[in-house]
């Protein structure tokens, strides 16, 4: 189980306008929530946090630090601004001990396959797996070694080896990577030339306009 840690702060305006002003001066608004406590407003550092998300997943546990109390959470939800690398907000979900998550752990490729090195394509068709598990047990990724994968065979999601006490919700017959064979070019064949056949000249350029009378070739 990964772990970070990150400081927060309470906030008591909310709003539109608060938000903004919250931004403009290097801060990211947020809430956390949870089975057991009600939604609380927060604000975080900008810059903090984004070097916090340089290293993290959905699945790390964030320990968060607020009103000098720190909460295990996991990140829910984080808005970004449309067209800008700006975060606008993000939620927390706070965990309780016992209590099962759902989230989504990503998926780690590892080894060269067999396949690509005979000319194959690795094709990686998930990139992450949702489960339910207890936090306590939550993996940071699923490793997935590949390096025996041959041309037209895959690997599956029943495939895949999980820690006890974490369980996968996604389809067991869906396929996580597989090794496809290489695209074959279809040869382009040169025209015979024709014995004694004049060059083809350049075709003339189609006018958009006819041409006045009076107009000049070449003006």
């Amino acid at each position: 189980m990964a772990t970070a840690t990150l400081s927060a702060s309470p906030r008591t305006e909310t709003g539109k306008g608060a938000a903004r002003t919250l931004r403009q001066s290097g801060q990211i608004p947020g809430v956390i929530y949870g089975h057991a406590r009600q939604a609380q407003p927060l604000a975080l550092n900008a810059r903090e946090f984004g070097r916090l998300l340089e290293h993290v997943t959905a699945s790390t546990v964030i320990e968060l630090s607020l009103d000098g109390k720190m909460s295990r959470t996991l990140i829910r939800e984080i808005q970004r601004h449309p067209f800008k690398r700006e975060v606008l907000h993000v939620d927390f979900l706070e965990l309780v001990a016992g209590e099962k998550v759902t989230v989504e752990v990503p998926i780690v490729y590892v080894g060269t396959p067999q396949g690509v090195r005979d000319g194959g394509i690795l094709d990686q068709i998930k990139h992450e797996l949702t489960v339910e598990a207890d936090p306590t047990v939550l993996p940071e990724h699923f490793e997935v070694d590949v390096s025996a994968l041959t041309i037209g065979h895959a690997l599956y999601v029943r495939d895949v080896r999980v820690p006890e006490g974490v369980t996968i919700q996604d389809d067991p017959d869906s396929p996580v990577a597989l090794v496809a064979a290489p695209r074959a070019e279809t040869p382009v064949e040169a025209m015979p030339a024709i014995e004694g056949a004049a060059p083809e000249a350049a075709a003339e350029p189609e006018l958009i306009r006819k041409p006045k009378e009076g107009d000049e070739e070449g003006e």
